[in-house]
Formats: C-alpha cells, structure tokens, sequence
C-alpha cells in the first residue's frame, strides 16, 4: 500500500477553537438559509463530490487497496443518494408542521418548527471515510447548522482529498474539517457543541458520551457490535450464500453492519459452506491476494488483531473450511470460513470487523433467539428464510437497530429507513429525514389567538371554578 502520506498531524487546540468560536458567531446567519438556498449549497457539494470522484477513489485505494468500483458502490453512491434526497425534501422538512390543539386550549393553534441545533461535531471512522462523514454531512447541511468534522486519522488519504473538497465548497465559518489523532478529538469534545454525530466502536462511543454530558449535549451515535444472521431450513441456501459472502467480504468485512456470525440450520450446513467457498471463489478468484477487487485491512494493529481472533479459535478446536491465509506485509487476510467453533471463541464473543465467517450449526430457533438475546443489542440482524412463520417469530422476539429479510447490509441503501442502532450499538438515527431530525430540534410553538376558557380558571380558586376543572377533566 502507498506510504505518501502518514497519520496527519494534531490540529492545535487554539485553532480548534478558533474555528469553534467562528462558527458559534455565525451560526444563526446559516440557520436563516430559506430552502432554496440550502439546496444551492447542497447542489454545490453535490458537484464536488461527483468532480473528485477519481482522486477519492485513488486515495481509497492509497488507504487499503479498495477497488474503484466498490468506492463508487458504497462510499460515493450513498452520499450521491442522500444529497439527492435531502434535495428533493428539504422544502418539505422545513416547512412548519401544524398540530391538533386540544378543545381546552380553544382559541389557540399550534405547529412543530424544526429549527437546527447549532454548531454541531460528526466524527466519522476510517472503514467508510467519505460515505460516514459526507453522509452525516448532508442531513447536517439540510438541517441548517455549521458543522465541525473530524475523520479518522487511520486513513490519510481520504481525509486529505475530503478536506480538499470541504474547503473548496464550504467557508470555514460553515463547514470545517480539522485533521489529527487523539490529541484533536480530546480538543473537540471539550467544546459545548450543541450535536455530537459520532460513528465507530461502542467502547469510544461511551467516551464521547460522557465528554457530551458535561455540556448536556445531544447525541447521535452510530456503532457496532456483532449482527447475527440466521439461515433456516427453508432458506434458498444458493442465494443466502451470495448475499451473505458479498456482504460480508465487501471492504475485507470492516463493516459495522457486516454478518458477523451465521446460524445456519442443521440441514443446511454443508451446502451453505460449499455454496460460500464457491462464491468466494467467484468474487476473488482462488487466490484472492492477486484479485484487485479485494481489499486490505486497514494497518497492522487491526491486522494482528483479526489474526488473533482466528488462532484463538483454531487452538480450540474450530475448522477452517477456507481461507486462513495470512502476510502481515500488506496487511492480507484470505476470504476465511470457520466452522465447529467452541462457544468461548474470541469470534463468537466480540465484534470481528475482518474477513472472517463463522459458521454456527442449529437445530432449534429457540436456541438461536436465545443466544442472540443473551447479547448486545446489534446493530443489525439478518434473516434467510421463506417462512413467513420463522421470520415474524425471530423479528417478534429479538432486538436489533436494523434488519434485512433475504439480503444483507442493503438497508443502509434506503434513505426512506432510519438508520442507527439500539442501546450498546447505537443512539439515534441518521438518514433521510431521519438523519435531519437528528440535527434539529423539534420547537413546539403554540399560538394563541382569542381568549380561551383556562382565563376562567386563574386565581383566587373557588367553588365554580373547581366545578370548571373537573368538568375539563372529564370531557376535554
């Protein structure tokens, strides 16, 4: 992998707060954009964004060998889309929502004004750098706020082409990308923003939300942990095995919605993993470390870490039905599949972000509801089946921040679908009008336009006017 670039520098605390300070001032100039003008803006990095499209997908590739067809599948496709949609709704979006207004208040109307935060934070990861930053970018745009954006450090050179593109198109005043590690991060989480939209691992989310709650600041947080898949008897297995090997090998599986571990049916099994061992031989050829469509993991601590988890479960006993093919030189790891794993396999315990697929055989659905409830919420939970039975049954009794039925990951596709998770993968929701609600806040605004009967009701209390309240009480 190229070297041209190194982790970027800290931004220094006082120009972190310089910007901040900056936007602060001019946050209600942004605010009072009408629609029209936020869709100019908005149009604007719509054509950046389409402009760069060949330096972001050579600096995805500087970053770990991701093909140029799979940058544009998921990293300028999903930004393209959610700009398209934010365009097509914004004047919708903004527009004030009237409400119904009780018959007590009668006299009175009230409507819902959605009116943006303020100066808000995205925080984006390294696995999908433009996709998880320019997307939270837009519903932040749309929403009318000035936006503060730091990337992950792990991938220099689509933080270096993306703050290219955010200075081109935005003042700094509005839109500001500050590049660096742990040192700029710290910095930004000390300032009293008023949206913190955080993506990546549960164990950091924790952190940003207890820097939020000093300044009692809202947040959107988008994280992980292990999205189950089940395969049951009825499943069309040719069919689960290609969506389930796409989704999981796309981006060498650093995928916070990848399937994580797969429940196949007793019945199932042995044609489920050959069908997966020929689909990755069709995806990656047979030697999958020539084949330009496939990735590399992104340095060599995640690299020793994702080797680990496999010789933990290869030391207990678990068989590699493909793959198991590693060179630390350019960060490799093979399409693997595992199958036999002990339950107390590092795999099946935490969150894998690699290409590595465990297999877990079943005989009874109970038992597979009952091991995915005695974990973390996920942030997704796949279902291959055909029985409309088994799949109420599974959606009915687990919990999950997203699901697909027969397919994989797709539903981050649709900017109609609030996207996040629940508790430990996830708070709040992004996409959409979804993703725009995020970075507003919804003002209650009641009107009152003629006396209404609660002037009837103030002090001094008496007898008539308890007989008042109770009758409101009882009809109103």
């Amino acid at each position: 992998m190229s070297s041209l670039l190194t982790t970027p520098r800290d931004t220094e605390l006082k120009e972190v707060q310089r910007i901040f300070d900056l936007q602060q001032d001019n946050q209600f100039q942004v605010a009072n954009k009408t629609a029209r003008e936020r869709k100019a803006i908005l149009n604007t990095f719509h054509k950046a964004v389409l402009k760069y499209r060949p330096q972001i997908k050579e600096a995805l590739f500087n970053d770990f060998r991701k093909h140029p067809s799979e940058v544009d599948l998921t990293e300028i496709y999903p930004v393209t889309s959610e700009l398209k949609h934010a365009k097509r709704h914004i004047s919708q979006w903004m527009r004030p929502q009237s409400v119904e207004t009780p018959l007590a208040l009668l006299g009175s109307s009230s409507h819902i004004r959605y009116e943006p935060k303020g100066v808000v934070l995205i925080i984006s990861p390294w696995n999908f750098p433009v996709n998880l930053t320019f997307g939270p970018l837009v519903s932040a745009i749309a929403a009318g706020n000035t936006v503060m954006i730091k990337p992950s450090e792990n991938t220099p050179h689509s933080s270096a082409i993306m703050k290219k593109i955010i200075e081109e198109v935005f003042d700094e005043t509005e839109v500001a990308l500050v590049e660096g590690g742990i040192e700029t991060s710290s910095a930004l989480l000390k300032l009293p923003f008023n949206h913190i939209f955080f993506t990546g691992a549960p164990s950091i989310g924790k952190i940003v939300m207890e820097a939020a709650a000093k300044h009692l600041t809202s947040v959107t947080l988008e994280l992980g942990g292990k999205s189950p898949t089940i395969v049951d008897e009825t499943a069309n297995v040719e069919t689960a095995a290609r969506r389930i090997a796409w989704g999981k090998f796309l981006n060498n599986g650093q995928v916070c919605i990848a399937p994580d571990y797969i429940f196949v049916h007793k019945s199932k099994k042995a044609a489920f993993i050959a069908e997966v061992k020929k689909h990755i031989k069709q995806f990656y050829t047979e030697d999958a470390s020539i084949e330009s469509s496939y990735a590399r993991i992104v340095n060599s601590r995640h690299h020793e870490r994702v080797s680990s988890y496999v010789a933990d479960a290869v030391e207990k006993g678990a068989k590699i039905e493909i793959g198991g093919n590693f060179d630390s030189a350019q960060n490799y790891i093979a399409p693997t599949v595992v199958s036999n794993l002990p339950k107390d396999a590092v795999l099946l315990e935490k969150e894998i972000f690699g290409p590595i697929l465990p297999i877990v055989e079943y005989t009874k659905i109970s038992e597979v509801i009952e091991s995915i409830n005695a974990k973390e919420k996920p942030l997704a939970l796949y279902i291959f089946s055909k029985s409309k039975k088994n799949i109420n049954h599974i959606l009915a009794n687990t919990r999950a921040g997203g699901s697909c039925i027969n397919h994989a990951a797709v539903h981050f596709f649709n900017s109609n679908l609030p996207f996040g998770g629940s508790n430990n993968s996830g708070i709040g929701k992004g996409h959409g009008w979804y993703g725009f609600q995020a970075f507003s806040n919804a003002r209650g605004v009641l009107k009152q336009h003629v006396p209404n009967a609660l002037e009837l009701l103030l002090p001094p209390y008496n007898k008539f006017k308890q007989n008042l309240i109770d009758l409101t009480i009882k009809y109103f």
